[in-house]
């Protein structure tokens, strides 16, 4: 038998060595692109979950999870939402994408301002950083972020990244010169830096940005791409040309989100839906909503009790423990709640949020007209409209 001794092996053509040898204890470390599941430090980065619903107007979170869609400036809000990808979706179809986060421009007729923007947002909490491997004062260790992207308008786009610990740093990219309506698939490569900080708690940590448009007050022709400085809210990224913010109903779509330790774009790590929904959890869990059912109402919500004869207390376990002790999320509107007590029923109209609950657990509590303190209570929506949600979103 006989031994192979190297240092190295690299590709003919390569620029770097596919596998490096340490030569002391004979380890080695490898470049693959199929390897190690866990390594996508992104959540929902297929654009699977949206529990918020498949579309909404409002800026932050309303459609995705973990994805917001944000703009402002203009005459009408742009529109976000979850979009079914198709055969030919040519690129991430054949990889096994099936949704994209979808943002579309609205009608703005003032046409493009200095203060106007358009962006998807991602933020990933600060000890997921700090705890990932990256050596992130280290000039030499990378992080490589990867996504495919598709604007129905051609032109110059770019994206950046900003650190809130510390002294905040950020660091444009560029999102490519891109040909309208083509999926590109971007591969970004993001170096340490010695003025970085990630704390190891649960507080926002990396924010990442996609835009198809911010206007001249956030921007500079001078921004260097790929380099961390000092961030500035009026130098994110290079000058962006105005094509799509004044283009009627423009879209710009983002699928295949990876952010992964090392310098090479492996490929993405799909997760089964209901693994990625547990993730998604931890940030924004929908209890109930109202039309589940289909039949516009009577979703059940839970079993509660009449503290007295007008207080109704819920208790509602959450299936993951949360990123923090969530706040509320409810309808208020007349009659959207129902009550069966003592062989009748009730209508209220929303929840308040009792001082007692914690990241496993939401109590909430509801004014009800009179009814027997004590007894026990079968509560559900009354309107297709009516929902409950815990929220502990960055």
């Amino acid at each position: 038998m006989s031994t192979l001794k190297v240092n190295s092996i690299r590709g003919t053509g390569a620029s770097s060595d596919a596998i490096s040898v340490n030569s002391s204890d004979g380890t080695c470390t490898v470049k693959a692109t199929n390897n190690l599941s866990n390594r996508n430090l992104i959540i929902n980065g297929a654009m699977q979950c949206a529990q918020y619903g498949q579309s909404s107007t409002t800026a932050g979170y309303g459609s995705l999870d973990r994805f917001q869609g944000v703009s402002g400036g203009g005459e009408e809000a742009c529109t976000h939402s979850q979009h079914a990808l198709t055969s030919s979706d040519t690129g991430p179809w054949a990889a096994g994408f099936r949704n994209s986060f979808h943002l579309q421009n609205g009608n703005q007729t003032g046409g493009a301002g200095s203060n106007d923007y358009a962006y998807i947002g991602y933020t990933i909490e600060a000890q997921d950083i700090a705890t990932s491997g990256w050596d992130y004062n280290s000039a030499s260790s990378y992080l490589t972020l990867s996504f495919w992207v598709k604007s129905s308008v051609a032109g110059q786009q770019y994206g950046y990244l900003y650190t809130a610990d510390g002294t905040s740093q950020g660091f444009s990219f560029s999102v490519g010169n891109l040909s309208a309506d083509t999926w590109s698939k971007v591969t970004v490569n993001i170096p340490g830096h010695a003025n970085l900080t990630f704390d190891n708690d649960n507080g926002g940590g990396l924010y990442m940005y996609w835009g198809p448009h911010w206007g001249s007050d956030y921007t500079n022709s001078g921004n260097t791409l790929l380099t961390w400085a000092a961030y500035s809210s009026s130098n994110r990224t290079p000058d962006f040309p105005t094509t799509w913010w004044t283009t009627n109903d423009a879209t710009f779509e983002l699928t295949g989100v990876q952010l992964e330790v090392g310098d090479v774009a492996t490929d993405f790590e799909h997760r089964s839906y209901g693994d990625e929904l547990r993730r998604c959890q931890r940030y924004f869990y929908r209890h109930v909503l109202g039309s589940w059912n289909g039949n516009g109402k009577s979703s059940i919500t839970d079993n509660a009790s009449m503290y007295n004869a007008t207080i109704c207390f819920l208790t509602v376990p959450l299936p993951v423990t949360m990123r923090a002790e969530p706040t509320l999320g409810t309808s208020n509107s007349s009659n959207y709640y129902e009550a069966y007590i003592n062989g009748a029923s009730v209508t209220f109209d929303t929840w308040g949020l009792d001082g007692v609950s914690t990241k496993r657990c939401l109590t909430i509590n509801a004014t009800l007209p009179s009814v027997t303190a004590g007894a026990s209570a079968l509560v559900r929506t009354d309107n297709a409209a009516a929902f409950l949600d815990a929220i502990a979103e960055l």
